[in-house]
């Protein structure tokens, strides 16, 4: 039986209704997938970004703590040198003090003149030569020559040597300083300085550890002491 125009625009509707009603099904299904994959994907970039903001701040935070350990170090690094500074500052100080007070054994003639022969002395015994030349300060001469006297006997009866002794009239020590003699071996290559400037300058280098330890405490870092 063949249909009618209204049956066929019924069915045509209804095709068209159906048809309508599959593409707004799939159309939500599409947006809902859609939506799905786009809070998917913002998480992730959210969390990439997370990370990244983490990681960018726990170098920061690293790299204002390895500043901090650098600014303490130099702190530290600049206050040690201060102390050092200050301490070789009194050290100086100390020494300079007591090279001016080397003038005064000069004043007991008595006291300077064994002061003297011990100096004369020991510069035989480290000289060893058959002939010295000893220089001394134009003031001290009379008693260089004492010393001289006194002292060739004990010397030659300690080595069992001969020793012949030039004292040099002709260039003195400087009188600026404090007292002393230079000795000298026969050609005058060899020197032994022992006038009281350069025994202080060595009697303190030698004591310096003991200096140290006894205005400043022992330095726990110190292996050894000599």
């Amino acid at each position: 039986m063949a249909l009618s125009d209204l049956d066929v625009q019924k069915q045509i509707k209804h095709m068209m209704a159906f048809i309508e009603q599959e593409a707004n099904e799939k159309a939500e299904e599409i947006d809902a997938k859609a939506e799905e994959e786009f809070n998917i994907e913002k998480g992730r970039l959210v969390q990439n970004q997370r990370l990244k903001i983490m990681e960018y701040y726990e170098k920061k935070e690293k790299q204002i703590e390895q500043q901090k350990k650098i600014q303490m170090s130099n702190l530290m690094n600049q206050a040690r040198l201060k102390v050092l500074k200050a301490r070789d500052d009194l050290l100086g100080d100390l020494l300079n003090e007591a090279r001016k007070k080397l003038a005064n054994l000069a004043q007991d003639p008595a006291e300077y003149q064994t002061l003297l022969e011990g100096l004369v002395l020991q510069g035989f015994y480290q000289l060893l030569e058959p002939m010295v030349i000893i220089r001394c300060r134009k003031e001290d001469l009379s008693q260089v020559q004492d010393a001289v006297k006194k002292m060739i006997p004990i010397y030659k009866e300690t080595v069992k040597s001969e020793i012949e002794v030039h004292i040099d009239d002709g260039s003195f020590l400087p009188s600026e300083i404090s007292g002393g003699v230079e000795v000298y071996n026969c050609n005058g290559k060899i020197k032994v300085s022992n006038t009281l400037e350069s025994r202080l300058d060595l009697l303190s280098h030698q004591m310096m550890p003991e200096i140290r330890a006894a205005l400043f405490g022992t330095n726990q870092n110190r292996k050894f002491m000599d």
